[in-house]
């Protein structure tokens, strides 16, 4: 099965819908796509193969696309083993075939494929290279660290086709959903900002100077590795644009939360209903329950965070420790936050929490620490009342 694009360009990714975690650590309720591109000219271009788990599937979309040809060229966008790991069987089908890389990617390949030999069958392009096919051509653009060094991404002008390997990617299959296109960026974009901040978030700058790259571009679709292939160009850009400079989407406020026996979360839920009667948009989050991908994705989209956790062998509850780290590690900056601890007898969270968001850039505290012992108190309220108040001030 395939999809067209165009008379010459068609897509013949794969759905994988059995996959639950996604790189073995984001869960993926609708499953994983591998997206993969085919353009047929005077000469024939594989853009990118698929995962292992669905090769079986890849070869036969792509021998049914093919309907008689032999490709040329195989355009290697990202080396990253769920697009790359079919090329040892399509050099092996195909005897003639050409892989298209950057340098970076040609001296990893025999790192992922040691039997193979890729003396003489590969073609190195650097930045605005072009690939001639006939009435159409790809040209090249360096994205290295988007979000691994070898990458690069490829513009057809002839069609304003932007094959931007996984930029403009999200979690999920394609065709459950109905359509391989999307108009509408609204149900794509909660699944798309988890994608880029668990994945990409580390690497703003990087992003940032990509787009730059591309700014000058007429491009009337997306083609991403993952996901489907996105038509509203304008508005797929400013997003990225967004998250990649590090600043909020929204005003709301994301109330996470570390809770061992139930103290710290009835506190933290009292809080959100504070926040909601002051006119704030809230999202809570129990981080012992729901996956850290998500509070990552909240974290970076929300302008302020309130972290309420438990204290825990002289420090922070682990789930607490677990999604700071996640921040730290994927560079999220330029917010601000609130910090409430619980200690039975020697409160040692926000200690630790603020320790760590020392650690991250630009991030600023709003009041002071807040301490509960053991379980919230009446007593307790009227702080409790002037975080709120600190938090949105």
């Amino acid at each position: 099965m395939y999809t067209k694009i165009s008379d010459s360009v068609c897509c013949i990714g794969t759905d994988d819908l059995a996959l639950d975690l996604f790189e073995s650590q984001y869960p993926v309720p609708s499953g994983m796509s591998y997206n993969s591109y085919l353009i047929v000219d005077e000469k024939v271009a594989v853009l990118d193969t698929s995962d292992a788990r669905e090769g079986a599937q890849w070869l036969a979309n792509l021998e049914e696309a093919l309907c008689g040809r032999v490709p040329d060229y195989l355009v290697v966008h990202h080396l990253e083993p769920d697009h790359s790991a079919m090329i040892a069987a399509a050099m092996d089908r195909y005897p003639s075939l050409t892989v298209v890389c950057t340098q970076i990617a040609a001296r990893m390949l025999p790192q992922f494929f040691e039997d193979e030999n890729f003396e003489g069958r590969c073609m190195v392009v650097g930045e605005g290279d072009s690939l001639e096919l006939g009435s159409h051509s790809l040209r090249f653009f360096m994205a290295p660290m988007v979000h691994w060094p070898e990458v690069m991404v490829s513009w057809m002008p002839e069609e304003r086709l932007l094959f931007s390997a996984d930029a403009f990617g999200t979690f999920g299959a394609v065709q459950p959903s109905g359509s391989p296109f999307c108009r509408d960026l609204g149900p794509w974009k909660d699944e798309a900002a988890r994608y880029y901040f668990n994945i990409c978030g580390k690497y703003g700058a990087q992003v940032g100077k990509l787009l730059d790259k591309l700014g000058d571009l007429e491009v009337e679709l997306i083609c991403p590795l993952h996901g489907p292939m996105l038509t509203d160009v304008a508005q797929a850009v400013r997003l990225y644009r967004l998250w990649s400079s590090y600043e909020p989407e929204n005003d709301s406020v994301l109330v996470a939360y570390a809770s061992i026996h139930g103290g710290t979360a009835r506190l933290a839920l009292r809080l959100a209903e504070m926040l909601e009667k002051r006119g704030a948009s809230v999202v809570l989050r129990d981080l012992s329950r729901c996956d850290v991908s998500y509070a990552v994705s909240d974290a970076f989209r929300c302008r302020r965070t309130v972290l309420a956790a438990s204290s825990y062998d002289a420090g922070v509850f682990p789930p607490m420790h677990d999604f700071l780290w996640h921040l730290q590690i994927k560079s999220w900056q330029n917010r601000q936050v609130a910090v409430v601890q619980n200690g039975s007898w020697s409160p040692t969270a926000g200690r630790a929490i603020c320790d760590m968001l020392a650690a991250m850039k630009n991030v600023e505290q709003k009041g002071e620490t807040l301490t509960i012992r053991s379980r919230m108190h009446a007593a307790d309220l009227p702080a409790l009342e002037a975080l709120a108040d600190a938090v949105l001030s």
